[in-house]
């Protein structure tokens, strides 16, 4: 009866006292109060005519029609109170909770329909008022366009404000032709190729600081191709700018390095005068053999190691680094010592002095010894020696050589190491090296221990009975030995090992253990007679070298080629040192399918996974792009 009386007839006076202690419930004394007060006035209009329909018995469609004729909703949104979403909500809930009780449900959901249909938002249960984004003229041209700041649009903005003027649009790198380095004020060089992200970066630092006195802010930028031989580096750069009224105008622009070629220091030092250097690196190393000198070089081509040599040359037992400064020399000797067991000593020559400014100018020179055990080495240690290693050997293996040694006794299995200080207070020497080694035909294998994993390596104790290759036809001379590879070997097998039956040598510790040592002690497995069906035949790797100035008439080139070739096949049975150096694939090499039918698993290789691809900068186009493939 409350609902009805809502909406019942009475006099003026009534109707405005109660207006008036609506508008008094309501707290109609400020914007929001008017909102309530007009959004019942509409549902009393809206429900009078609902009603007026009922008590007519006018049919559902026709009553749905005098709501959408009259349409006082539509017009109190969009004549009194422009879209206003707590009107939209507020309208919804009453006349889902008010005309339930009045309305069949058919009636109510045509009702809520016809509401949903003028204008729901994603079915969230809110009126949703298309807006049209609306254009203004602009003021130069007089075209339509969105509204903005300046009221322009972009072309008469551009043409009105340049936020390009004065802004740097020609600098100048300092570019050294020899060493393709670049100068980074005040004195470093730095090396840079062309496009890449460090020199865009390069460029980039050198504008900065005049975007940032204009107050342009840097959004994009990238490389324009030129002629490698031009001279020219072009960078085409975006920035951003705040202009008229708070309008952000965004333009681009390019900016041109022009290089001008200037020699650095070092590199003018060494045209100049190839032996001006400051520090001087001499690496000796005390045998028979360069294999050492073979592995440093890879290591130190793989670690960049002599990337700031002016000079390299080599010698007759080992090599000569040349540095432009003290520092890089002194850097050189640490890498050398953490990668090989070395002592060093320095001393500096004067050069000239300024005795008025106390000026010196000296030349300083490093000597690094190797230490002369190498891998493979058969070694007699002294009796000091062998006690502090825990009463090893005396008669042990070097299995392996990088800042300190390791060793192995092949008739124990037991193994050390021995580091640079620990070999440099006694200082010995091999017994027998890598030049001595002898082949062996296995005749018997009977394993005597189970396998044992040592430094990544795996070791067997077996006894073999062995023969001399050399002895067949000669005489029957059989050794039984104990050896270590009886995980490798079986009989029918080929190995190398030292002869100690026919040894002439004169250590005197040696003589000591005289009849308690065997005849033979075996290194290593041979595959010397499955390589020979390769003989001739590329590999499908290579290595790298250092520029490096050679004086043929004190080397031996034959023995230089035996040596680096006997290094690769030691590379190829060895997994430990392909480990620490890098090898490329070789595009020469053209894989037979009959030599891989033929030849089977045991000769031990180089997997593909291993090798690199021979990346070269400054080569042609296509050539990169087969290297990437």
């Amino acid at each position: 009866m409350g609902r009805v009386l809502f909406f019942s007839k009475g006099t003026e006076r009534e109707r405005e006292t109660k207006n008036r202690e609506k508008r008094k419930r309501l707290g109609a004394t400020d914007a929001s109060s008017l909102l309530n007060y007009h959004y019942a006035l509409c549902l009393n209009k809206i429900l009078q005519i609902i009603l007026k329909g009922f008590t007519n018995n006018v049919k559902t469609n026709t009553w749905l029609f005098i709501i959408m004729d009259y349409s006082f909703h539509l017009v109190f949104l969009r004549r009194c109170l422009h879209p206003h979403l707590e009107f939209q909500q507020r309208l919804l809930i009453y006349l889902s909770t008010s005309l339930c009780p009045l309305l069949r449900r058919e009636y109510y959901l045509q009702f809520i329909s016809m509401f949903s249909s003028s204008g729901m938002a994603d079915g969230s249960g809110m009126f949703k008022v298309h807006q049209t984004i609306g254009s203004v003229l602009c003021c130069k041209c007089g075209i339509p366009m969105q509204p903005n700041a300046a009221n322009m649009c972009v072309k008469c903005l551009s043409s009105e404000v340049d936020i390009t003027e004065g802004l740097l649009k020609r600098l100048v790198l300092v570019h050294c032709p020899e060493c393709e380095s670049y100068l980074q004020p005040p004195r470093t060089w730095v090396k840079l190729q062309l496009e890449s992200k460090e020199l865009l970066t390069f460029c980039l630092k050198k504008l900065q600081k005049n975007l940032n006195s204009s107050k342009v802010r840097l959004v994009h930028a990238e490389f324009i191709w030129t002629e490698p031989h031009s001279r020219r580096v072009k960078v085409k750069v975006k920035v951003q700018k705040e202009v008229i009224n708070g309008a952000i105008l965004e333009q681009s622009y390019t900016v041109e390095y022009v290089q001008q070629e200037h020699m650095c220091e070092s590199c003018s030092r060494v045209q100049a005068n190839p032996d001006q250097w400051v520090a001087a690196v001499q690496l000796r190393q005390h045998v028979s053999h360069r294999r050492t000198f073979f592995y440093l070089e890879q290591l130190i081509l793989k670690h960049g190691a002599a990337a700031s040599a002016i000079r390299i040359k080599q010698m007759e037992q080992g090599i000569d680094f040349f540095f432009s400064n003290r520092s890089h020399g002194v850097k050189f000797v640490e890498f050398v010592g953490k990668v090989a067991p070395a002592r060093s000593r320095s001393d500096k020559q004067l050069v000239s002095h300024d005795p008025k400014s106390n000026n010196y100018n000296y030349k300083y020179t490093f000597s690094v010894e190797l230490s002369p055990i190498c891998r493979e080495d058969l070694i007699c240690l002294p009796p000091k020696v062998a006690v502090s290693l825990g009463n090893i050997g005396p008669i042990v293996i070097c299995t392996k050589v990088t800042n300190s040694i390791a060793l192995l006794d092949p008739f124990t299995l037991r193994h050390c190491f021995l580091d640079a200080d620990q070999y440099w207070r006694t200082s010995f020497k091999s017994l027998l090296t890598s030049r001595q080694l002898v082949e062996y035909i296995v005749l018997d294998m009977e394993v005597i221990s189970s396998e044992v994993t040592i430094g990544g390596t795996k070791y067997r104790l077996a006894d073999a009975q062995v023969a001399r290759v050399s002895d067949f036809g000669k005489n029957d001379t059989i050794f039984n030995i104990k050896t270590h590879l009886g995980h490798l070997l079986n009989p029918g097998d080929y190995a190398l090992g030292y002869d100690l039956y026919g040894a002439n040598s004169n250590d005197m510790e040696l003589d000591k253990y005289k009849g308690h040592i065997p005849e033979a002690i075996l290194i290593k497995k041979s595959y010397e007679e499955k390589r020979q069906k390769k003989r001739g035949k590329p590999r499908s790797w290579k290595l790298k070298s250092l520029e490096m100035e050679v004086d043929d008439r004190k080397l031996d080139q034959d023995k230089m080629v035996s040596e680096y070739e006997q290094f690769l096949k030691d590379l190829e049975e060895n997994p430990d040192m392909r480990f620490n150096i890098s090898l490329y694939r070789n595009k020469e090499y053209q894989p037979s399918e009959m030599a891989s039918v033929t030849d089977g698993d045991e000769l031990p290789s180089v997997p593909l996974e291993e090798l690199l691809a021979d990346l070269d900068l400054s080569g042609d186009e296509d050539e990169e792009d087969d290297m990437t493939e």
